[in-house]
C-alpha cells in the first residue's frame, strides 16, 4: 500500500496529481514533454540538476532507494520542491532543452538568466506539476512512494531506433566509459541493463550497439513490470510510431487521461515523419550497419517481438 499523499506546496499551489514523462533515452520523451509544457495550468521541467543528482543517485544505486525506504522518497520530494520553484533564479538552472520547451533564449551563464528576470510560466497560472527528466524509468517506485497520486506516462520505441539514436549521442555513451560503468559494484545493474551473468561476462568486450540494445532491453522490462503493478489510472503508455503517425488521436487520449486539454496542435507541428532529431520511424534501416543490426536483435529480439515490432531475420 502506498503512503497517504504528502502536501508539497510549491509556490502556494498544492501538488495534486504530477505527472511524470517516463522512457529509454531516445525513446520520444521530449515529444510529450513538449505537449504538457504548451498545456495550460501545466509547469513542466527537464533536467533540473537537484533532480538529477538523485535519480541518477537510485538509478545506479537501486540498494540506496530500497535502503532507505520512505527516507528516499522524502529526498525525491525535496529534490522536486526546489526544482518546481519558479522564479528567475530557479529557470536559470534549468538545462538548454528545458529552456528551449518554455520558449526562453539559451543563457551564457545562470547570472545572464538571472538578470534577465524570464521565468517560463507565472505561479498564478499553474495548477499541475511534470517533469521529463532523463531515465526516470529507474525511480518509477520511489517517484509513487514520494508522489501516490502521481500520473506516468511512458513512451515505448521500436529499440533498433532508440539504439540508433544512442549511438550518436554521447551523454548515452559516457555511462559505458571505464570508470563511469559501475557493474563491478552493482550486479544485476537495471541501468546498464545486465540482469544475468552471460550479460556480465559479455560486457567488457562488447561493443556499443550491445550495450545500448541493453539498456533498451532493461528499460521496456521495468516498463513491463510497472503495467503489471501501476492501476490504470495512474499510467499511460504511448508508442513513439503513434507520435508520429496520429498525433491528433495521441493527444485525445493524453487530454482525457490527464484530464487537462492539450492543445490539438501540440504534436503535429513537432513531429513529421523523417524529419524529426532522432531520424523517424524505422531510421535504424539507414542508421544501423549490418553487423549492428544482428547485434541488437540478439540482445533485445524477444522484447521488440513481445511488443509487436518484426524482426528483420538479419539475425
Amino acid at each position: 500500500m502506498r503512503p497517504a499523499p504528502h502536501i508539497l506546496v510549491i509556490n502556494g499551489t498544492k501538488v495534486r496529481r504530477p505527472v511524470f514523462v517516463l522512457g529509454a533515452p531516445h525513446s520520444g520523451t521530449d515529444l510529450l514533454a513538449r505537449a504538457i509544457k504548451q498545456t495550460a495550468g501545466f509547469h513542466l521541467t527537464v533536467g533540473r540538476p537537484g533532480v538529477l543528482r538523485v535519480t541518477y543517485a537510485f538509478a545506479r544505486r537501486p540498494t540506496i532507494a530500497s535502503e532507505r525506504g520512505r527516507g528516499a522518497a522524502r529526498v525525491l520530494r525535496d529534490a522536486y520542491a526546489e526544482a518546481w520553484q519558479i522564479s528567475p533564479w530557479g529557470c536559470a538552472q534549468c538545462p538548454a532543452e528545458c529552456r528551449t520547451l518554455a520558449g526562453l533564449p539559451p543563457a551564457e551563464t545562470a547570472e545572464d538568466a538571472v538578470r534577465s528576470g524570464q521565468v517560463c510560466t507565472e505561479p498564478g497560472r499553474v495548477q499541475r506539476f511534470a517533469d521529463a527528466s532523463p531515465d526516470l524509468i529507474y525511480s518509477a517506485d520511489v517517484l509513487l512512494d514520494a508522489f501516490p497520486d502521481a500520473q506516468l506516462l511512458q513512451v515505448i520505441r521500436d529499440g533498433r531506433d532508440v539504439v540508433a539514436g544512442m549511438l550518436t549521442d554521447e551523454r548515452c555513451l559516457a555511462w559505458f566509459k571505464p570508470g563511469v560503468a559501475n557493474l563491478e559494484e552493482v550486479f544485476p545493474n537495471p541501468f546498464l541493463g545486465v540482469e544475468d551473468f552471460t550479460d556480465r561476462s559479455r560486457w567488457p568486450k562488447a561493443a556499443m550497439a550491445v550495450k545500448c540494445a541493453l539498456r533498451w532491453r532493461g528499460s521496456v522490462r521495468l516498463s513491463a513490470r510497472l503495467r503489471a503493478q501501476v492501476p490504470e489510472d495512474q499510467l499511460l503508455t504511448v508508442r513513439y510510431e503513434d507520435l508520429i503517425s496520429r498525433p491528433g488521436q495521441v493527444v485525445e487520449t493524453l487530454s482525457e487521461y490527464l484530464g487537462a486539454p492539450i492543445p490539438k496542435n501540440a504534436l503535429t507541428g513537432l513531429v513529421r515523419p523523417g524529419e524529426n532529431g532522432d531520424g523517424g520511424v524505422g531510421a535504424w534501416r539507414r542508421r544501423l550497419t549490418p553487423k549492428q543490426l544482428i547485434q541488437v536483435e540478439r540482445v533485445a529480439g524477444k522484447e521488440l517481438q513481445r511488443l509487436g515490432y518484426r524482426l528483420s531475420g538479419a539475425a
